[in-house]
This record gives structure tokens, sequence and C-alpha cells, in this order.
């Protein structure tokens, strides 16, 4: 969690800094008490996808690279937004991947989600966290910057 602390320490307007902080902190606080859940981050070649794991691990993910063992895969490729996730993820599906019959299977927008901006990074931490732990977490985001992907 420093990287993303540091990242808001550097903002310059105090009330915007404050108000990063008490997000990270609501998530953070949250996750404590709530099992990891196994997830898979994939690109749409269905190949094991780093950039999110720091942000995946911080909302309570367990990072697995065998999407039979994930329960939520969340699919994201750069330069590449939900319509074009829309339109290849479904040739790349497995049937049997647990992840598939839950119905937990998301898109994010690369455009939204890898900015630098500290309140972008912490809105992709809610985002994430709205993923893994649907019913604990509303953030409103759903539509715009992700999208569950219902087979």
């Amino acid at each position: 969690m420093s990287f993303l602390n540091e990242l808001i320490n550097s903002v310059v307007e105090e009330d915007l800094r404050e108000q990063l902080h008490e997000r990270l902190a609501i998530v953070v606080h949250k996750i404590k008490f709530m099992d990891k859940v196994p997830v898979a981050c994939l690109t749409i070649e269905n190949e094991v996808h780093s950039p999110l794991d720091h942000l995946i691990e911080l909302a309570g993910g367990e990072l697995v690279a065998d999407p039979m063992l994930a329960k939520v895969i969340i699919y994201f490729e750069y330069q590449t937004g939900i319509a074009t996730l829309m339109s290849k993820v479904p040739s790349v599906l497995s049937p049997d991947w647990p992840a598939v019959s839950y119905n937990h299977v998301y898109l994010m927008d690369d455009s939204k989600v890898l900015a630098k901006e500290p309140k972008d990074l912490v809105a992709s931490l809610e985002d994430i966290a709205e993923m893994l732990h649907p019913g604990f977490f509303v953030f409103g985001n759903e539509g715009d910057r992700w999208v569950n992907f219902v087979t």
C-alpha cells in the first residue's frame, strides 16, 4: 500500500489528498475482514497480465495464473476499451472455468485504469474491490470504467 500512499501524498491540494487517503482507508479496512479471492488477470489471448497485480492484491485478491483456479477473471489489455474487449472475449472464454460459471468475468477499460493520477488509481482500486467483493462495495463506475461480462 505504500506506493499508493506515497502517490497520494504527492497531491498538492490538501482536500483532495485527504479525500483520497480516506477512500483508500475505507477499502483497506473492509478488506481486512474478508477472505482472499483467487483472481486471474488476462489479456484477450488468455495470457496472464500483470499491470493490475498491485491493485488486485490491495483489493483483497490472490493472484493465480490458472483460470481454473480463479473465482474472478479480469480481462485487461493495453490500449483496449470495453467495446473491443466485448467483441473478443466470448471466443476465448472456457465454460469450464469457475469464474465463467459464477458470472464473475470482468472487462476493464485501459484508458481509465492506468492513468498515473492518484485519483484514477484510487478509483481503479475501488473498482477492483467492487468486482472481487460485490455487495460489499458499490462505487458506481460499472458501465463506464468496467463491466461484468455475463455469459
